[in-house]
């Protein structure tokens, strides 16, 4: 099964959920999508060694002396990457989204590809009693996407996969929750939150994924405005994370609040079977 940790914007707990979730089961193999900033690392502490798998797209080369500076690959492109200069056409391969349409459409056939470096794929394959996977997006790169559809095709039937998702709900939260077997949403009660949650449950909807909310930074009077939302949409609120000193000093130091408070363990093994329950 596959479980895809996701939240309308940052700043919300998603991490906070996915590893300590992670932490409380057995067999599980956890993925760190949010490859712009991976920071679950923090928390497993895995240890990945010098090895990386690179993860490549490819990218236009043209060849001068063919191109007749016609512009059907610059119109073509809709972010911007080909540039005709005078008669020369300019690669801007941080703009390149790799589709390949360049290269079809040249009358010329003088567009050819080359594989360039979007970002790397690391693994410790037992840390905590999981494998631990991360995704690290390069500097400069314009999409997430290539780095966590490899990460994807690393998932292991017959795990119990975790998956911490980028955060929003534009195309890297998309390639992180698509083959997800169910979507957890964490939110916090406030408006900020409550406004990013009703996108992230519209998405996922459209996704035909079944979804729970967890709120985090719990305050009983504050709760009415997700508890509200979450009836008139009927989806489930799984648990509550209190607002609570002790969990933020351990969040600050990188320790898992389940490690110091067991009794969470139990909480997030039932959050797992409620999961299970709708799953089937």
């Amino acid at each position: 099964m596959k479980v895809s940790v996701l939240s309308g914007k940052g700043g919300t707990g998603k991490t906070t959920v996915s590893t300590n979730l992670a932490l409380s089961l057995d067999n599980v193999q956890f993925f760190d999508a949010d490859v712009e900033e991976p920071n679950s690392y923090i928390f497993i502490k895995p240890d990945f060694g010098q090895n990386y798998q690179q993860v490549l797209r490819k990218v236009p080369i043209v060849e001068q002396n063919r191109c007749t500076a016609c512009r059907k690959c610059v119109d073509f492109c809709e972010y911007n990457a080909l540039v005709l200069l005078s008669e020369e056409v300019l690669v801007i391969e941080e703009m390149c989204h790799s589709c390949g349409g360049c290269k079809y459409i040249c009358p010329e056939d003088a567009i050819s590809e080359k594989d360039k470096e979007a970002g790397k794929i690391k693994v410790d394959k037992s840390v905590n009693r999981m494998e631990f996977w991360q995704g690290e997006l390069n500097i400069g790169e314009a999409s997430a996407v290539p780095v966590i559809e490899v990460l994807n095709k690393n998932i292991s039937q017959g795990k119990t996969v975790i998956m911490d998702a980028p955060p929003g709900t534009t195309c890297p939260t998309i390639a992180a929750i698509n083959d997800a077997d169910y979507c957890i949403l964490v939110t916090e009660a406030t408006p900020f939150g409550l406004h990013d949650l009703k996108m992230a449950v519209e998405v996922v909807k459209e996704l035909g994924k079944p979804c729970g909310i967890i709120i985090n930074r719990s305050e009983s009077q504050a709760d009415k405005l997700i508890e509200d939302y979450a009836i008139s949409e009927d989806v489930d609120i799984l648990t509550k994370i209190p607002f609570s000193r002790e969990i933020a000093k351990l969040y600050s130091k990188g320790i898992p609040f389940v490690e110091k408070m067991p009794e969470w363990k139990e909480e997030f093994k039932k959050v797992f079977a409620k999961i299970e329950k709708v799953v089937g």
